[in-house]
């Protein structure tokens, strides 16, 4: 058994899992007509305390769709320089939606400092695109934002008379690492962005919540982006189940994050950066990454190594206590 540590992306839907999409109630749902996925778009809005949800294929849509229902062609708006809306998703904002992102750089523990942002916000004038939107992520880098701040920066936000987002892709890991409730995470913010394909491990979708006007607005774009699917009530089914089981054990990732950090710590050639929640952080000299893959890959572990020193190592469902050991065991052997 391969133990994969790319992702929380990759994980395969349980039995169970698989046992509740096959049964699941379907309809078409672009007509709304998909009862299991209306079930799971309220459920969602409802645990999250707000008035509508739209279930779409991935983040990366339910991000967009947020932002073209906040914004229109020449705004812009103020967002993480290693945000995932900004750096990691084509740069859809800019490309389809004609919204132009103004980078903040992160401090260390992921927050945007309220000076800079006050600082990025344009003036009512011709000469600059219009500043709409504050756009935070939580966890950024396996970071749980403070929720100090996030009120802060919201009302900070909502005093400049933006809108604010939040990229909670991994919101109940967030929740979970600080015994806060996943409602209590998202009221700050005017819409929400949940994956249901990462930690949660189904294998398709997320949700984005907000008030019923924002999500009239971006199922109108999901329609426009291609993302209007049909009996999608067989994927929307794993998300419920992931819901109702897949949020607690969450703590069982972190703790195997720990746990590898932990293993890693001591091993020459190898410097442990980080570690929060189910994500790992460590640096290997360039001039080895390459020999690093193909030595963990003969051993059946997977890790994201590309050109860059820091590689990240991401625990989930898939992998157990003593899939832990044997990765540790492959970056031990490689180092001797």
């Amino acid at each position: 058994m391969t133990i994969d540590l790319r992702s929380d992306t990759v994980t395969q839907p349980t039995a169970a899992m698989r046992a509740a999409m096959l049964a699941a109630e379907v309809g078409d749902d672009v007509y709304g007509e998909d009862p299991t996925v209306a079930k799971l778009q309220q459920r969602l809005a409802d645990d999250l305390g707000f008035e509508a949800g739209l279930f779409v294929p991935s983040g990366t849509q339910s991000n967009l769709c947020g932002l073209l229902a906040h914004c229109q062609r020449g705004d812009e708006y103020l967002v993480g320089a290693d945000a995932h809306t900004y750096k990691f998703e084509g740069g859809g904002a800019a490309v389809l939606g004609s919204i132009q992102p103004q980078p903040i750089p992160h401090a260390a523990d992921g927050t945007l400092p309220l000076d800079a942002l006050d600082a990025a916000v344009k003036p009512d004038d011709p000469h600059f695109a219009r500043t709409r939107m504050l756009a935070l992520e939580n966890t950024w880098h396996g970071r749980v934002l403070p929720q100090g701040y996030v009120i802060e920066a919201a009302a900070w936000a909502r005093s400049r008379g933006l809108g604010v987002h939040l990229d909670g892709a991994r919101l109940f890991n967030a929740a979970v690492a600080s015994s806060k409730s996943a409602r209590e995470l998202a009221a700050p913010f005017d819409s929400v962005s949940v994956c249901l394909s990462k930690g949660l491990g189904a294998p398709v979708g997320s949700v984005l919540v907000g008030s019923s006007e924002l999500i009239k607005s971006a199922k109108r774009w999901r329609k426009m982006l291609g993302g209007g699917m049909r009996q999608s009530g067989i994927l929307a089914a794993a998300g419920l189940y992931a819901l109702d089981h897949h949020v607690a054990r969450l703590a069982d990732d972190h703790a195997r994050a720990a746990r590898l950090a932990q293993g890693l710590q001591d091993i020459a050639g190898i410097r442990v950066v980080a570690q929060h929640t189910n994500m790992v952080f460590i640096d290997v000299a360039r001039e080895r990454l390459r020999a690093l893959d193909a030595h963990l890959r003969e051993r059946g572990v997977r890790a994201s190594i590309g050109y860059l020193p820091t590689v990240r190592l991401v625990t989930h469902l898939d992998i157990d206590d003593a899939g832990i050991e044997r990765a540790v065991d492959a970056f031990r052997a490689f180092s001797g």
